[in-house]
């Protein structure tokens, strides 16, 4: 199954990660071939910092991609991608986008009921929704309409973040928690109000350098963090919580960050209920730029040596009813979930609860055990 390749993967090069048999291997996928990278470096992270920009590995030959016949999960299948990165850490920027940025105003206002939220919505949208599509974050023009805002009594947290100075950056997940193709994602059992957050993820080496780019879903509980903004980490940050992948697509002539800028990121859902929901973002809407958002997360004040994954922030929150009139939009399990974009292929993955599906249980002193064991650590190959 190779359908969920970039549009244009004969010249990409991506970067992945796979289990061959002894453990999860670094694997770049190029010109349809497969090779295995872990005689170059153990890891990704140590990959990512060892390699010039532009640069191609070049490793051991697996053969042909199209014969590993990756399946997802729930269809039984043995063989799936693991998430492209491993050591990073997983951080993400909230409230990019206008969109995003009315419905948490809506969310804290609803206290998270989302019963309440279309009333609200029906509110806020004509004014809100016009003034903040229209200033740039960190203005004059935004602290005059934050001030207004606040004289009318609308202000709000998520205002401050969506068109102040600072960017809402977050660590999303701890290292080696991510999912990768092809495998379930988990909401709380205690969620009644959540949806999937489809993303493009930027990966950074040490140096803060971004080094390429790779699809994300930032699963978030609605009705958690409509309730306070302090549940945050119990909104975002639960088995399962975070999907990235297939690839990472390393930057080059043909990949560069004014793709990124340029993409149409499209969200699909399908449940097995027989609801269908499908709706597509221009990441040209975005109110910060990507190195904005880099340069907020790392620099001065912040350094990570084995470099980070940064998701950029989503315009979505669906609000299509699907229980009931006024109800919107929220997971069933069973919901099949793909997040695809032209140059960076499809992501998909299927809706369990957090505390049913597989158990987060490969950690960092697993991993590094791993390829001691396997003579990785000090240049030797197994």
């Amino acid at each position: 199954m190779s359908g969920f390749l970039p549009d244009d993967a004969a010249r990409a090069t991506l970067l992945g990660r796979l289990d061959l048999g002894a453990g999860p291997t670094p694997v770049l996928l190029r010109a349809g071939r497969l090779h295995d990278l872990s005689g170059l470096a153990p890891t990704v992270a140590d990959l990512l910092n060892g390699l010039a920009p532009g640069e191609v590995p070049a490793g051991r030959n697996l053969g042909p991609f199209a014969a590993a016949e990756f399946r997802p999960a729930w269809t039984g299948g043995a063989r799936r991608l693991l998430p492209p990165i491993d050591l990073q850490c997983i951080k993400a920027a909230g409230v990019t986008f206008a969109a995003s940025a009315l419905e948490r105003v809506i969310e804290e206002q609803a206290r998270g009921d989302p019963a309440r939220a279309q009333s609200i919505r029906a509110g806020l949208a004509t004014r809100i929704g016009v003034d903040l599509r229209s200033v740039r974050p960190g203005t004059e023009e935004a602290a005059r309409l934050k001030a207004a805002l606040v004289a009318d009594g609308q202000w709000s947290q998520y205002l401050e973040v969506a068109i102040g100075p600072d960017a809402e950056i977050f660590t999303k997940a701890p290292v080696l928690s991510a999912v990768g193709w092809g495998e379930f994602v988990g909401i709380r059992p205690d969620s009644a109000w959540n949806n999937p957050e489809p993303e493009v993820v930027i990966v950074c080496d040490g140096a803060g350098r971004p080094r390429g780019a790779t699809l994300g879903n930032d699963v978030n509980l609605r009705d958690l963090e409509g309730r306070s903004a302090l549940l945050l980490g119990k909104a975002k940050d639960n088995n399962g919580s975070c999907a990235m992948g297939p690839f990472i697509r390393l930057f080059d002539e043909h990949f560069t960050l004014d793709v990124v800028r340029r993409a149409t990121v499209r969200l699909e859902i399908e449940g097995e209920d027989g609801f269908r929901l499908a709706e597509s973002s221009e990441m040209s809407r975005i109110s910060r730029d990507p190195l904005e958002l880099i340069h907020q997360a790392a620099g001065e004040y912040h350094q990570y040596p084995d470099g980070f994954a940064l998701f950029l922030g989503t315009m979505f929150a669906p609000i299509q009813d699907r229980s009931a009139p006024g109800k919107g939009f929220t997971h069933y399990l069973g919901d099949v979930v793909r997040i695809a974009s032209p140059a960076l292929g499809v992501l998909e993955n299927k809706v369990g609860l957090s505390s049913v599906i597989p158990p987060w249980t490969v950690g960092i002193g697993a991993l590094m055990r791993n390829l001691a064991a396997r003579g990785l650590l000090n240049g030797e190959r197994s």
